[in-house]
């Protein structure tokens, strides 16, 4: 068969795969890969690649119970061939950590764009802080606690304070979903990023007890919702 045909199926495979440098780079990720790092640092992955190496050259796989935001992984295969590349395969289990329950007794519809627009404006008469705003228009009103929301973007902004410039973007993720008591939602996401790291020092809120998805990096914090209309 030919090489072709093998790395369209690797593109196609439903686990993570993952080749770094002996530095930590990134030198291939398919598909899955990308949706995966879109939620979890390359650090990390790195790092568990690392842990779960074999002793020498060659391939090793570990069972495992592994939990990463909305994902359970059982199982890690680690390869290298040589000091200059590691590979790393991630088995997702079929069941969801966590599997959220859709609970609309406190959601209206609601404009995202405008709770955002509301905490934004809240920091502004507070700081001089220049905010870049990156709208998708096209995304409709949709079911949304807007309380608990506002006080998770509050906060997320406030890691940002200090900061001379914000980006504040919607948009629809293509291609991602999260699953709620057994049906698939669409992923809206809300992205606060700057030049400046993030200032976590100020970060107060439990995400572990609602639906919202929150992924923080360095100098990004970004919050999946699910579109519910």
């Amino acid at each position: 068969m030919s090489n072709n045909f093998f790395e369209s199926w690797v593109e196609l495979d439903l686990n993570p795969i993952i080749s770094f440098s002996s530095t930590g780079k990134i030198l291939y990720s398919n598909q899955e890969a990308q949706f995966l790092l879109s939620r979890i640092s390359q650090k990390e992955i790195f790092d568990l690649a690392v842990k779960y190496a074999p002793n020498s050259f060659g391939a090793k796989t570990t069972y495992v119970d592994l939990h990463m935001k909305n994902y359970i992984f059982y199982a890690v295969t680690i390869s290298y061939e040589d000091e200059e590349a590691i590979n790393i395969k991630l088995y997702k289990s079929t069941m969801v950590k966590k599997e959220s329950k859709l609970n609309t007794k406190n959601s209206d519809i609601t404009n995202l764009f405008t709770l955002v627009d509301l905490s934004i404006s809240a920091l502004k008469s507070k700081s001089t802080i220049k905010f870049i705003k990156n709208y998708d228009p096209s995304i409709p009103d949709f079911k949304l606690n807007a309380k608990e929301f506002m006080k998770l973007l509050n906060t997320t902004l406030e890691c940002f304070a200090t900061s001379e410039t914000v980006t504040a973007s919607v948009m629809l993720k293509i291609g991602e979903y999260i699953r709620i008591e057994g049906k698939k939602y669409s992923l809206i996401s809300v992205e606060i990023a700057s030049e400046n790291f993030a200032d976590y020092t100020k970060f107060n809120y439990d995400d572990n007890n609602s639906y919202f998805i929150l992924t923080k990096d360095k100098s990004k914090i970004a919050i999946d919702l699910p579109l519910i209309l």
